[in-house]
């Protein structure tokens, strides 16, 4: 695992762009569920672009692909490319390593670091959820163990943590199967440290800012297919595409904001699964 990546700039605000679960195929014409999965990304990056908020880095939380082509990771690195700001990633259920890593790794902007010392008072934490073949997620002995290591060596440092799956239920019984399966592994990891401030992530395509353990927990809009929440059966949103802007202030606080497209890109509602 590579060293820790430590931006040179110490301003003591933090400004993060969040983006996750954009699902690209290698044919940019392919679609999800009747989303063309290029096109509505394409789509939030114009809207990104369009605004005022000056991020210093981008943090994409997995589903960076649907079809576990090679290709598709290309097109990811080429899209992003006229953001103009480093990335770094995790690993969502629909990656495949090592052609994750290995195609990313081609593109300078790009970066494989899993822990950041960023401003002059935070450090974000980027942990891999994935268990290989299935959608459900959880942490390996060796992520915790990351984990612990980076809070025990930066206590000084609050911290901000960031995988795909999701902690709390979303009370739709079809998606909390595929859930992070050790939340109570994570929290004895977490609970002797006081500087952990929120959790980030994807995979449940819906808009979250809720707590877990005390902790705030936050997740974001997929940049294609919408999940409706609480829904018993598999069902689709109408709500349009988004992201997230998160600043992070040298007080320990968190302003974020979700953003979302002016006109949704629709599905097929009738779609019973994918």
């Amino acid at each position: 695992m590579p060293d820790s990546y430590h931006f040179p700039d110490t301003s003591p605000r933090v400004r993060i762009l969040h983006l996750t679960d954009p699902h690209l195929f290698a044919n940019d014409q392919q679609q999800l569920l009747g989303i063309n999965t290029a096109k509505s990304f394409q789509a939030v990056l114009n809207g990104v672009m369009e605004t005022s908020f000056d991020y210093d880095f981008i943090l994409a939380t997995g589903d960076l692909v649907q079809d576990h082509n090679r290709e598709a990771y290309h097109r990811f690195a080429q899209m992003v490319k006229p953001l103009a700001k480093p990335i770094f990633w995790v690993e969502g259920n629909h990656d495949i390593q090592p052609q994750m890593g290995e195609i990313l790794a081609l593109y300078g902007q790009i970066y494989p670091h899993r822990h950041l010392l960023v401003g002059e008072k935070w450090q974000i934490i980027l942990l891999n959820s994935q268990i290989h073949g299935v959608p459900r997620g959880a942490l390996s002995a060796e992520e915790l163990a990351f984990l612990q290591e980076k809070l025990t060596a930066h206590p000084e440092r609050y911290a901000l943590i960031a995988l795909h799956h999701n902690l709390l239920p979303t009370h739709s019984a079809w998606l909390d199967q595929h859930s992070l399966q050790n939340v109570d592994e994570l929290a004895k990891v977490l609970q002797p440290f006081s500087n952990v401030r929120a959790i980030l992530h994807g995979h449940i395509h819906q808009e979250v800012d809720n707590r877990w353990q005390g902790y705030r927990v936050l997740a974001t809009p997929s940049t294609c297919i919408q999940f409706k929440p609480h829904c018993e059966a598999f069902t689709l949103d109408a709500i349009p595409q988004g992201w997230r802007e998160i600043e992070l202030l040298p007080d320990g606080s968190i302003h974020t904001e979700v953003k979302r497209l002016k006109r949704a890109f629709l599905p097929q509602f009738n779609a019973e699964g994918y």
